[in-house]
């Protein structure tokens, strides 16, 4: 990437252009400015899906061991500059550091496992002599790249989340074009650096700031195959329902129960479940929000958890040992404020004293809330969860289906018949069992139901959604 004061400027098929538009990026945590970069124009993208497009033939024909290549050189690279990335994301997102590094980290095994994956994509044998008329047959499937993908990210992870749209992109063969989240393109832009370097086809990404009515452009356009979209419900459906044809993934959020039932560790479940709920200021799609606790152990957690949260750090995102750092932006900030005090108005009880400092929110806990409060039917998506008191087994798996999401839950039990209730009657895309609803591993299917999404990610899973099947059929006249 070019170096100097101006604006940075984007990716687009394999060179640096800038353009007339720019925009200042700020830190949330002290409003400094991270960076400027320069957004790209629709003739930008015009330029970039045209050059998707005459790439793709090149890169569906290109062996698996170059697509692993690539994606291993790229991890590698990842690995390397690993804490300029991290110290990168705590700056312009206020993502604290120490979650800062795991997220470089994780990056490092997605791209890891793209270039395994590349390698074992593969079909299926189909039997065709099932019937007398093709007893002289073989029949089987190949996976092959259904052509350029539209990638969206969000702002939390402004890099992983980004190599979970282009590391199974290349590893299928197939060109990307990712729009990352106007709050944090500084990381995205520097993983371009990256991608640069590893001697890809021109055209095969491009990585491009553009305006909202841009992207939405990328979404219509009948030459882009597939739309990958990880971000709010509304926007979310909303590009669905313009993407014409395409095979779309997403990935939208949701408001995670956590049941902890009567024969669980408290001490265990509320250790796990403070971190849950309000890590990274509780700006994770699967965050604990909803702590759904049995009444007999009701007390005794409650004690342990607040004892934990109190001792939880708030504050300056740049300190290794913080938790809570600011949320995104003083918008967000703002609309959470809002959504404790209505349900403080309406009859929940905080039992924390609230504080905001900037746009740091300390964590905020409430118990009497209700299903029609905000900060329980919808996504809070900020330092903020609700406590509810249950019965048993019935009334806890009600309760967390009583939701339009349904990313992931978690249950704490050592019993395993509620295990295996649970697990079949818990309406999510994810169960997690004696920890919380934030764990995700990144080569598992990680998708939801309902308002929550479509399609699954995880990298062999998306690299599905990415292919399609082509049957091949081999006749033996004669024979």
């Amino acid at each position: 990437m070019p170096k100097s004061d101006s604006p940075l400027p984007f990716f687009l098929a394999g060179k640096w252009l800038t353009s007339d538009d720019s925009v200042a990026i700020f830190s949330p945590w002290d409003s400094s400015r991270a960076g400027t970069i320069a957004i790209a124009s629709p003739a930008d993208l015009e330029t970039a899906i045209s050059k998707a497009v005459s790439v793709q033939d090149e890169l569906s024909g290109t062996p698996r061991y170059r697509r692993a290549k690539w994606c291993a050189d790229i991890a590698r690279h990842i690995s390397k500059t690993g804490e300029e990335l991290a110290q990168l994301i705590t700056r312009e997102s206020g993502k604290p550091l120490q979650y800062a590094r795991a997220e470089v980290a994780r990056a490092v095994t997605t791209f890891t496992l793209a270039s395994e994956e590349a390698t074992r994509l593969s079909g299926e044998q189909v039997p065709l002599d099932i019937a007398a008329a093709t007893q002289d047959a073989w029949g089987f499937t190949l996976r092959v790249p259904r052509g350029p993908v539209a990638a969206i990210a969000p702002f939390n992870y402004p890099l992983n989340l980004v190599a979970h749209k282009i590391a199974p992109a290349i590893a299928s063969g197939c060109a990307v074009i990712l729009k990352p989240a106007p709050q944090t393109p500084l990381t995205a832009l520097k993983l371009a650096e990256i991608i640069a370097e590893v001697g890809m086809p021109e055209g095969s990404v491009s990585i491009m700031p553009m305006a909202n009515e841009t992207a939405e452009a990328m979404v219509r356009d009948d030459r882009v195959a597939v739309l990958s979209f990880t971000g709010s419900a509304p926007v979310g459906w909303h590009l669905k329902s313009i993407s014409g044809r395409k095979s779309v993934l997403l990935e939208l959020g949701g408001n995670a129960p956590a049941i902890v039932l009567d024969d669980a560790d408290t001490e265990y479940a509320a250790t796990k479940l403070s971190i849950a709920g309000f890590a990274a200021a509780g700006q994770v799609c699967i965050k604990a929000q909803r702590l759904l606790i049995h009444e007999a152990i009701y007390e005794d957690f409650i004690q342990k958890f607040l004892l934990k949260v109190k001792s939880i750090k708030s504050g300056n995102p740049h300190e290794s040992d913080t938790i809570v750092g600011p949320v995104i932006d003083s918008k967000s900030a703002d609309r959470i404020q809002a959504w404790v005090d209505e349900a403080i108005t309406q009859g929940a009880k905080s039992l924390l004293e609230f504080h905001r400092d900037g746009n740091v929110i300390s964590p905020v806990i409430l118990t009497d809330t209700t299903q029609q409060m905000k900060v329980e039917c919808d996504e809070v998506f900020g330092p903020v969860v609700v406590i509810k008191k249950i019965r048993g087994l019935d009334a806890a798996i009600d309760i967390a289906n009583d939701s339009a999401f349904g990313l992931q839950a978690g249950v704490f039990t050592s019993n395993v018949n509620s295990i295996r209730e649970t697990a079949q009657r818990l309406k999510f895309g994810g169960v997690i069992f004696n920890d919380s609803p934030m764990l995700r591993v990144d080569n598992f299917p990680y998708g939801g139901s309902r308002q929550s999404g479509l399609g699954r990610e995880g990298v062999k899973y998306s690299m599905q959604e990415f292919t399609e099947s082509r049957m091949i059929v081999v006749r033996f006249p004669g024979s």
